[in-house]
């Protein structure tokens, strides 16, 4: 890809949505608006660009962004976070908000796997919070990977990436090559676009915010200016869970890490 058309990707990504693509990422644009550019009709990923140049379409604008910010993700990736939620959190939560639903926010939800295990682990483990007792909240600025969430239809690749085989059996249902997630299971969760660094809607408080993998790809100041956000959002007493390479410190000193069943998380100090 020449270095000219990979600093306007750069460029327009970093204005839509903050991520910062370094040099060293010429491979991952490549990959990403290789498949994009054939699926749009255009000879290569030079042809893209030219257009994306001389074109007023803010549509095909969204598409290359949408491209480069979707991440990787699987059913319960890196297992210790949920079995803190399972085996601390929501047990103290639950004792502590005897009156009033709980909240959860899974924020860079991707496609989705991420707030349908926290849906499944509710399901299997609390079904007494199952009429409405918990709500999640999963939000993406990319609309075409909500509406794969939405749909609850993952491939065999795809729920053979954490997922356990006694969960897929009880909570999907398989639909030719493709399995799909039970309705009791999808209406849990609430999907709904979000851009991190834009205005962010009215929210209610949040008891448990999953933000993980997703700071890494920010400056400093955008990290401070989303930690500051999620700040203000969550109750006095709940719980942000970052990545495993992420951090709070020197960002956001009013956030204390702790360390529960192994996992990083972080609570107002």
């Amino acid at each position: 890809m020449e270095l000219v058309d990979f600093g306007y990707v750069r460029d327009l990504v970093r204005k839509r949505s903050a991520i910062v693509l370094e040099h060293e990422k010429n491979y991952l644009v490549e990959s990403r608006l290789q498949p994009l550019a054939h699926r749009e009709g255009f000879p290569s990923i030079a042809d893209l660009v030219a257009r994306l140049r001389m074109s007023g379409s803010d549509d095909l604008h969204s598409k290359v962004v949408e491209a480069m910010t979707t991440n990787e993700t699987s059913f319960f990736r890196d297992l210790q976070p949920f079995e803190a939620v399972r085996k601390i959190i929501l047990p103290e939560l639950i004792a502590k908000r005897a009156t009033s639903p709980l909240r959860i926010w899974c924020a860079a939800c991707s496609t989705g796997q991420e707030p349908y295990s926290l849906a499944i682990l509710l399901a299997e483990h609390f079904p007494q919070l199952a009429n409405g007792e918990v709500r999640i909240l999963a939000t993406d600025l990319s609309t075409q990977v909500l509406e794969k969430a939405r749909s609850g239809c993952f491939n065999q690749i795809e729920v053979n990436r954490g997922l356990p085989a006694v969960f897929l059996m009880k909570y999907f249902d398989r639909h030719g090559l493709n399995w799909q997630l039970k309705e009791s299971i999808r209406q849990m969760i609430e999907f709904r676009p979000l851009n991190l660094i834009e205005t962010w809607p009215v929210l209610l408080p949040m008891d448990i915010v999953f933000m993980r993998n997703v700071l890494i790809y920010f400056d400093v100041q955008t990290k401070k200016t989303i930690l500051g956000k999620v700040r203000r959002l969550l109750h006095p007493d709940g719980y942000l869970f970052l990545g495993g390479a992420e951090t709070t410190t020197n960002l956001d000193d009013l956030f204390v890490r702790t360390e529960v069943e192994k996992a990083g998380i972080y609570r107002l100090g």
